[in-house]
């Protein structure tokens, strides 16, 4: 006896009734965001123009892409700020970028602007930083003639790098907010930063907050810091601990910041205008002097002082070491390199750049037994 069947309506494969339908409800929610948020269905697009995808956003696809590529792997072996530490609970260069990626996210939700975007340019920031972290990249700036910035190289990755050298194809605003996020010593906010998208503005800002309060927590867990060291301006401002002042400097920053929304009073009636001179991500003055004093005071107990410890030195070393050996030997740079890069030296710089702590001291090792003598006792 012949069973009845049972396929109904609903059973009808999704493609039947034309995914693409899915893209187009996302970019329509888009519509609702902020008159000054990053729209995907208006983004600049890529340099190699792409079928649009069924089910994603262009920001989504970028997102996508990153997580999915070996930089992004490789960040979970390399240093924030301790070096190749033993502990277990140790911030990475991993974990880092998804901390910037939770608070950037936090904010860009609670100002109306658009959260895919913000989350790719910060899940994309640093995958060009160096093994050791600053002290890496401060090496490798002092070696190279032209320089070295790890923003620079986390473009270079993305652009031309991964994917066996076709790189990931990223969209013009992902990109833009991948190469501006650095920011320079002192007060990063006395000048607006209104030539990039509000999106990238802010993951500029959440890279800082989240740096220094985990760079903070580090230091508190290998002994160099006490929370009765912090300045008193500081714990009264911010609080005394971790989650209290993390959300202590984010609320700050979406109560400033509220402005871009497009849900205040000041900002109806824009029709989807770009930003004018005033609209930016910002801090209150009190919560935004106490933060900057908070990354001084990082920068003169923490930062500067690990770079001229045994590890720091020891970290410098292996850098000038391996720069140098396949500088003079850029046949022993693997081929992969070599035809992602526009020249042997540019082939060098990605590899030496582009490997992990512990790759790079146990290479060093083994080309010159003793120069990570320092990290091989407890290592290797």
């Amino acid at each position: 006896m012949a069973l009845e069947s049972s396929v109904t309506q609903d059973d009808v494969p999704l493609k039947a009734k034309s995914r693409s339908s899915i893209r187009r409800r996302l970019e329509e929610r888009e519509q609702r965001l902020s008159p000054y948020a990053a729209k995907s269905s208006q983004s600049a697009g890529r340099e190699i123009p792409e079928p649009p995808s069924d089910v994603r956003t262009e920001y989504q696809r970028d997102r996508d892409r990153i997580i999915h590529s070996k930089a992004f792997r490789r960040l979970k072996h390399k240093t924030q700020v301790f070096i190749a530490p033993l502990g277990d609970h140790y911030v990475t260069r991993l974990t880092h970028t998804l901390e910037v990626s939770q608070i950037a996210r936090t904010i860009a939700r609670a100002l109306n602007l658009n959260e895919d975007l913000a989350e790719a340019i910060a899940l994309g920031h640093d995958l060009g930083h160096t093994p050791f972290g600053h002290i890496g990249e401060d090496e490798l700036d002092k070696i190279l003639s032209d320089g070295f910035r790890h923003s620079s190289q986390s473009l270079n990755i993305v652009e031309r790098v991964e994917r066996e050298g076709r790189g990931l194809n990223l969209t013009w605003e992902v990109r833009q907010g991948i190469l501006m996020h650095s920011k320079p010593r002192g007060d990063f906010l006395a000048a607006l930063d209104n030539d990039i998208t509000l999106e990238a503005q802010i993951v500029r800002i959440s890279d800082a907050v989240a740096y220094i309060n985990h760079d903070l927590a580090d230091a508190f867990r290998a002994g160099i810091l006490s929370d009765k060291d912090l300045p008193a301006s500081v714990a009264d401002t911010l609080g005394c601990r971790h989650s209290e002042r993390i959300d202590t400097i984010v609320c700050d920053i979406i109560d400033h910041s509220y402005h871009v929304s497009g849900l205040a009073d000041s900002t109806t009636g824009t029709n989807g205008a770009q930003p004018e001179p005033s609209l930016s991500i910002r801090m209150g003055d009190s919560v935004r002097t106490a933060f900057m004093e908070l990354r001084e005071f990082m920068f003169d107990t923490v930062y500067l002082p690990n770079d001229d410890s045994p590890e720091g030195e020891t970290a410098r070393r292996i850098v000038r070491f391996l720069y140098g050996y396949f500088g003079e030997r850029h046949n022993e740079v693997p081929p992969e390199y070599a035809q992602r890069s526009r020249s042997p030296e540019e082939a060098v710089v990605d590899y030496v750049s582009g490997m992990t702590d512990l790759y790079a001291i146990r290479l060093a090792e083994k080309l010159s037994p003793g120069i990570a003598k320092t990290f091989s006792e407890r290592l290797l």
